[in-house]
């Protein structure tokens, strides 16, 4: 018996990390662009923007010379370990593997988000809007509309602004935002449970990952998210500390692909 349980042990324990990282995972990895990656680096392609123009009859066309462009992520290793004593688990009433699998679960999630945040706080747009001197309002809303309108961004359910709790808040004082007789009892806030909430085209939601009066407007393809090894879990019996040390480690990158994508939304928080 005590040659074979460890391989049912880590069965069970890697299939139980998996399904929390997909339930308690990252709140920004799915808003993004995501690209499976061989190698160190994630190269994501940039193609610029097109002109059209006409002829003359029987005359020749004018190409549009598309400028082609890329940028890297480059990957980066993470990982969440912990030892599990092999008498302490005769002493406790809880399972500690789906106590470590969630832990695990969670900080690798957090990962996700931070390394999306620095990515988008390095790349984004030098235009901010609004400042740290005051709340939003919605004339900032309306600039930060007016903002993506104006670099052709598209409008196709694919803006996000992701804001601080404190910053998300804030929002409620907005009437627009907040009532139904503007959005419809659909469209609240807090309709279905959810906090994520859809408002001049963009799907605004709160994350703690978002900190220090700087949220994050940005389209879903303006932002790469490598994946080199998503969650994985293995375990490993250590003889010197009569435990099992279960590491659960992903390897991930992340860049701004098109800072015309990507701006920075200040407030007082």
């Amino acid at each position: 018996m005590a040659n074979t349980i460890d391989t049912a042990f880590i069965k069970q324990f890697e299939t139980e990390v998996h399904m929390a990282y997909q339930r308690m995972g990252s709140k920004l990895r799915n808003t993004v662009r995501t690209s499976n990656v061989t190698g160190s680096t994630a190269r994501f392609q940039v193609i610029g923007k097109g002109t059209a123009s006409t002829k003359s009859r029987n005359g020749n066309v004018t190409p549009m010379e598309l400028a082609h462009t890329t940028v890297e992520a480059t990957m980066a290793d993470h990982y969440a370990a912990e030892y599990i004593d092999k008498l302490d688990e005769l002493k406790i009433n809880i399972n500690e593997r789906q106590a470590v699998a969630q832990s695990a679960a969670a900080a690798l999630g957090r990962k996700t988000d931070e390394i999306i945040t620095t990515a988008m706080d390095a790349g984004a747009n030098s235009t901010q809007i609004h400042d740290t001197g005051s709340a939003l309002e919605k004339a900032d809303l309306l600039s930060l509309f007016q903002t993506f309108g104006n670099e052709d961004i598209p409008e196709d359910g694919q803006r996000y602004l992701a804001m601080s709790p404190a910053g998300f808040a804030d929002l409620f004082a907005i009437t627009e935002f907040a009532s139904s007789d503007f959005v419809g009892p659909q469209n609240l806030p807090f309709a279905g449970g959810m906090t994520m909430k859809e408002f001049l085209g963009f799907k605004i939601f709160s994350t703690s990952s978002v900190a220090g009066g700087k949220n994050f407007a940005y389209h879903t393809s303006a932002v790469g998210l490598g994946v080199n090894s998503d969650v994985q879990t293995e375990v490993n019996y250590v003889a010197e500390k009569v435990s099992h040390l279960t590491t659960s480690m992903m390897s991930m990158g992340s860049v701004v692909i098109d800072d015309d994508g990507v701006f920075e939304v200040l407030d007082n928080n």
